[in-house]
């Protein structure tokens, strides 16, 4: 399995995908700035692959600063420091939020044990986030490949594979469980503008796997749809509104669009830490806004006039009326999704 992420005693251990599909570089990050910055970067991305990085990265600060506070008191004040700090990296993703929540509740608990306490249970609690992560996008594939008929033809955009997660992914594990119960199936993978997921990663992932791919640039899905080629659409998502409104990487939206157009089914696949009912529809969701330089230049070559303005929003919500499925490791809803995502 493509390892993502890790938990060494020397500290987070990160594939750089920056780098690929050139280059296949690990880095050790030491200290959970480090981490943060792993995370605004991109070097680590994925809803659920950040979710864990932001477990990880607030146990390993924890565990330096455990090291040098003689008190819980002087370790709280360093505790909600590191969580601010790893909060802040990334606005869309609800996995972060969630993980960062979920350490905050462990150290409430078993602060009154004191320092050395805290900071095993943090560390547990981060490797068990990674391992949950891990066995609930195998579940997501074995309930998701039900869907998906023998010798589909399946299109993804950005990328939801075990490189957006700890281990296996979430819409490419749909894919993968399906060929593992033996049904043929080949993907067309949107290179997914303005960072390329999905040319440079999704591509690298399932031909490391000996699944068919076959890369196209965003604009040409609709033509690949109406000429019949395209059987299912599967993606995954950062943030999914009670209502089943879906946020995920820019593009996504138009993918859905074309998909009702043309009678495909449009399913996606996310584990339930990507839920956040706590928000009525997408028009909560905050889209995070990067750099514009990101789209007017690729490998640090400028491919748009000098001065000329550029948009760069991250991400897009799909409206719920577009969602055929919303596959969880938990089972697999379907409208109306008010009711069916709170039975998770």
């Amino acid at each position: 399995m493509i390892r993502t992420i890790e938990w060494t005693d020397a500290g987070v251990v990160m594939l750089d995908q920056k780098r690929l599909p050139a280059e296949e570089i690990y880095h050790t990050y030491i200290d959970y700035e480090g981490v943060a910055e792993a995370i605004r970067s991109m070097i680590i991305r994925g809803a659920p692959a950040i979710g864990v990085a932001a477990a990880m990265g607030i146990a390993l600060g924890v565990k330096n600063a455990a090291a040098k506070s003689p008190s819980i008191e002087e370790l709280g004040r360093e505790f909600d420091i590191i969580c601010i700090v790893i909060a802040g990296t990334r606005p869309t993703a609800v996995n972060l939020f969630w993980a960062v929540d979920r350490m905050k509740a462990v150290y409430a608990r078993v602060r009154p044990l004191g320092t050395e306490a805290v900071r095993n249970a943090l560390i547990d609690e981060a490797l068990t986030v990674y391992r949950e992560d891990i066995e609930a996008n195998r579940a997501m594939g074995r309930m998701g490949q039900e869907l998906i008929p023998d010798g589909a033809r399946v299109l993804t955009h950005c990328n939801a594979g075990a490189l957006a997660t700890a281990g296996y992914g979430t819409a490419l594990g749909v894919i993968r469980a399906a060929v593992e119960a033996g049904k043929k199936i080949s993907v067309f993978a949107d290179e997914t503008r303005p960072w390329l997921q999905g040319a440079r990663l999704t591509a690298w992932e399932l031909a490391h796997d000996g699944i068919p791919v076959t890369v196209i640039t965003d604009n040409m899905a609709g033509h690949f749809m109406k000429k019949g080629m395209i059987d299912c659409v599967i993606v995954g998502a950062d943030r999914i509104a009670a209502n089943g409104d879906v946020a995920n990487k820019i593009g996504t939206y138009s993918v859905a669009v074309l998909a009702k157009e043309n009678g495909i089914p449009f399913y996606v696949a996310a584990p339930v830490s990507t839920l956040d009912l706590n928000i009525p529809d997408g028009s909560h969701i905050p889209i995070e806004e990067r750099n514009p330089d990101e789209v007017r230049m690729i490998q640090g070559v400028a491919i748009t006039p000098q001065g000329v303005p550029a948009a760069n929003p991250a991400f897009d919500v799909t409206p719920a009326r577009y969602v055929g499925a919303i596959i969880t490791e938990c089972g697999v809803a379907r409208a109306p999704y008010g009711e069916s995502l709170r039975a998770f």
